[in-house]
């Protein structure tokens, strides 16, 4: 299935499989997984243009980061992470809720370079791709080169863990840059589960909570949308106003599952749009996530490219 973007095909981010464990392996690399969201910076005699992941320009958006990439050496465009970092260092998806409001710092973490002055990168191996990045990437607060490390991933995944990261990625030292592809050459190892989500609905608030109870989640199943849970915790007051802001225009009167599920009595249902991030336990044998906990909606997914994420053991 393609994906609708304003970004051209060849400037589409190359996509990483969720792989289930740690590995040590002298072909492979490995790197933090930042816990932010993936841009595509493109500079051109001076001027630069943000992409997020579906391809929109939001350049306006992070104006700071773009003016720290005037500053690149020649044009390019750059594949990395935005994140926004606590004050140890560590990067939350949650703080970029509060970026635009400039409560959070804010990064750009480079870790690959597609193209360089018309030159095409994406058919060289990765760690020349990665040295050439680093001769190009100007030094600023604001911008930082993407550590990796050799062979050793299993340790590597441990200090992550031990950092609070989101966890690591693998990546085989000499893969070509595939655009718009999901491949086994790049491999995401999570500490915690996570699951990108899509919001069908939400229940009446139970006792002194405003706006809402939980919200109703589903994934995209071949052509219809699959119930995967309810979440109830990892709200502020202000994130429950603005979350009941947005759905409320998005009410609609039909439920979007084929089997009834749990609460209908008490729930709203929404048109699925609204693509959130979720942390939980594990998946149970009917397919819901235990002890889901909200952590912000994703505006750089579309609701129907939100599929369940397996882990896939390493070939």
């Amino acid at each position: 299935m393609s994906r609708l973007s304003t970004l051209p095909k060849r400037l589409q981010p190359m996509l990483a499989t969720l792989t289930d464990a740690p590995f040590d392996d002298k072909g492979w690399v490995f790197e933090d997984k930042y816990d932010g969201f993936r841009m595509v910076a493109k500079t051109q005699r001076g001027k630069v243009t943000l992409y997020s992941r579906n391809g929109k320009i939001i350049s306006h958006s992070y104006s700071e980061v773009a003016e720290a990439l005037q500053d690149v050496k020649g044009d390019a465009v750059i594949d990395g992470e935005l994140v926004a970092l606590d004050k140890e260092g560590v990067s939350h998806f949650q703080l970029l809720q509060n970026a635009l409001r400039h409560d959070a710092k804010l990064q750009y973490c480079a870790f690959d370079l597609m193209f360089h002055d018309g030159e095409d990168l994406r058919g060289l191996p990765l760690l020349d791709r990665k040295k050439r990045l680093r001769s190009i990437l100007p030094r600023h607060k604001l911008l930082a080169l993407s550590a990796h490390r050799k062979t050793f991933g299993t340790k590597f995944f441990e200090e992550a863990e031990s950092k609070g990261l989101e966890g690591i990625m693998a990546k085989r030292a000499d893969s070509k840059y595939l655009s718009g592809a999901r491949t086994d050459n790049w491999l995401k190892i999570k500490a915690s589960k996570r699951q990108e989500v899509v919001i069908a609905g939400f229940t009446v608030p139970r006792r002194t909570r405003p706006f809402f109870g939980a919200l109703v989640l589903a994934v995209r199943e071949q052509d219809s949308w699959r119930y995967i849970g309810h979440v109830g915790t990892g709200f502020s007051h202000k994130t429950l106003g603005e979350l009941h802001g947005k759905l409320m225009p998005l009410k609609t009167a039909k439920s979007p599952f084929l089997a009834k599920v749990k609460d209908e009595a008490v729930t709203t249902w929404v048109k699925p749009s609204l693509v959130a991030e979720v942390k939980f336990t594990e998946w149970t044998k009917a397919g819901e996530m235990r002890h889901p906990v909200y952590l912000g909606l994703r505006a750089d997914k579309q609701a129907k490219e939100v599929a369940r994420e397996h882990e896939k053991p390493r070939g």
